[in-house]
């Protein structure tokens, strides 16, 4: 069975108007079912938070360590030689200027002592039968009776037995001298290390050790400035801004390995008269009171050496300042809202807050937040910062 065939009938030419018409109205239809798209709506300008720089009188400061040291440090040796007989404190004891720390074995020198005081009477027996003698022969000189000679020689051997009789009591001297110094007392105030040597062992005078004693109130702390530091300090000085540490008393704050603060003080009582070539540094020293015993000799700390007097100065927060290129900025914002940089120079770190010494006006708002995010001429939203934003 054939399928039945279609014939598709060409249009007309009077027929082409009315497929046009159609053909518009339907497109006329489905462009009046689209909306034209809104204008994309102008971001608010960003928020940012700011603060007004802060008036105060700052102390500009610089900052070096140290280590501190004993005002007196003896290390404690006999000086005469002999067997250690006793050792009289505790290891690491408090020890006072003359107190017996030590005992030789005496003997030997006690029996020194008695030899020489028996030749010191031996020599003034001798003096005194030649005195006796000079006496007579002055007189038989007198009568004539003896020649100048025999005179003479009689006064010389007197001289001669006096002389004697110094030398022998010069060595019973010495001789006792040594006996003292077999009890070996302590030379100051001080604590005291552990014994370096046991009874029964042998002391050679001048060259074993036995001990070392160090002062601990007052002490000492000594630090280092570097060549660059010393000369503009002492341009300062120089111009009168200053006073150097020999005119008057300059207190440094210091804080231990374990301190927050710089709780701390002392005083600068002494600097050395020559920079050191090989690392080109002064030395310079402090004396500080430690009637806690707090401080020991050899402790790490860190020192705040203060540069003139306290001057006025604008205080920022820290997370206020931006770097570009090494050189410190800040934006403030101006009547209209607009941020600007503003290239500053800064002083020292105040309880968070950093000093701007030149570049910025009391009255300016300086950003603290989303600087990352500014850019020269950009609109803000400003808003003072408050405890709680800067908490965060």
């Amino acid at each position: 069975m054939r399928a039945a065939q279609t014939t598709a009938i060409p249009p007309t030419r009077s027929s082409l108007p009315a497929i046009l018409g159609i053909v518009l109205a339907t497109a006329g239809f489905a462009a009046g079912c689209q909306k034209a798209a809104p204008p994309a709506a102008k971001p608010p300008p960003p928020t940012v938070f700011f603060a007004l720089p802060v008036e105060q009188a700052v102390q500009e400061f610089e900052e070096f360590t140290g280590r501190t040291a004993a005002v007196m440090d003896v290390e404690v040796r006999a000086r005469v030689s002999g067997y250690l007989d006793k050792v009289l404190f505790e290891d690491g004891a408090d020890v006072k200027a003359g107190e017996p720390l030590f005992v030789i074995d005496d003997r030997i020198y006690q029996a020194e002592v008695a030899r020489a005081a028996a030749a010191v009477e031996q020599a003034e027996a001798r003096l005194a039968r030649l005195d006796r003698q000079a006496t007579r022969s002055d007189e038989l000189f007198q009568k004539k009776v003896i020649s100048e000679e025999d005179h003479d020689l009689s006064m010389f051997d007197r001289d001669e037995a006096r002389a004697a009789l110094a030398a022998a009591k010069a060595t019973h001297d010495l001789a006792k001298l040594n006996l003292s110094f077999t009890r070996i007392a302590s030379p100051i105030h001080g604590r005291i290390s552990r014994r370096m040597i046991d009874p029964g062992n042998l002391i050679k005078a001048d060259d074993t050790p036995l001990a070392s004693i160090v002062s601990d109130d007052p002490i000492h702390a000594y630090f280092d400035i570097d060549e660059r530091t010393v000369l503009r300090l002492r341009r300062l000085v120089k111009e009168g801004r200053i006073k150097a540490s020999r005119d008057a008393r300059v207190e440094v704050k210091l804080s231990l390995a374990d301190d927050q603060e710089h709780n701390h003080r002392g005083v600068v009582d002494f600097e050395d008269n020559q920079i050191d070539a090989a690392t080109g540094t002064l030395r310079v020293r402090l004396l500080i009171d430690n009637p806690e015993r707090l401080l020991s000799p050899g402790l790490f700390v860190r020192l705040r050496f203060p540069i003139g007097e306290p001057t006025p100065s604008l205080l920022v927060p820290e997370e206020a300042l931006a770097s570009d290129q090494g050189r410190r900025f800040v934006y403030v914002i101006d009547a209209e809202n607009k941020v600007a940089a503003r290239p500053v120079e800064v002083g020292v770190l105040v309880d968070g807050r950093r000093a701007i010494t030149r570049g910025l006006a009391a009255s300016e708002r300086v950003v603290v937040t989303g600087l990352q995010r500014l850019r020269k001429n950009m609109v803000v939203e400003p808003r003072p910062q408050t405890p709680e934003v800067a908490a965060k």
